[in-house]
């Protein structure tokens, strides 16, 4: 049964940090990648980074290269994403997902096959 729990959200200032985690007990993510996308209101959901099952391939989207890092620890089934020097900008629901093979090449939605139901992430001017 596929189960991805998203913590970690909250209400933060601009320029602060946070740190999401993504619970995922069903193991659903055992040697495939994981990443997390965003929604805003209004907005479509997009991709903000993605990590293989063994860490060394990464992929950001332009807007948190340097902000923000993704890593997972799979002995806990968990991935995470410590987003630092936040941004008004950066307010949205903040999804987690395993992707359907252990590479993301493009940061698609079709590429990914499993979603958490999110976590609120607000950042304040």
């Amino acid at each position: 049964q596929v189960q991805l729990v998203e913590s970690g959200g909250g209400l933060v200032q601009a320029g602060g940090s946070l740190r999401l985690s993504c619970a995922d007990s069903g193991r659903t993510s055992l040697g495939r990648a994981m990443g997390w996308f965003r929604q805003a209101p209004g907005k479509e959901r997009e991709f903000v980074a993605a990590l293989n099952w063994s860490g060394p391939n990464t992929l950001y989207a332009d807007s948190v290269k340097g902000r923000f890092t993704i890593s997972r620890d799979n002995a806990k089934n968990t991935v995470y994403l410590q987003m630092n020097s936040l941004k008004p900008e950066d307010t949205a629901v903040y999804y987690c997902a395993v992707a359907k093979y252990n590479r993301v090449y493009y940061g698609k939605l079709n590429e990914f096959d499993y979603w958490g139901q999110g976590t609120q992430v607000t950042v304040s001017s």
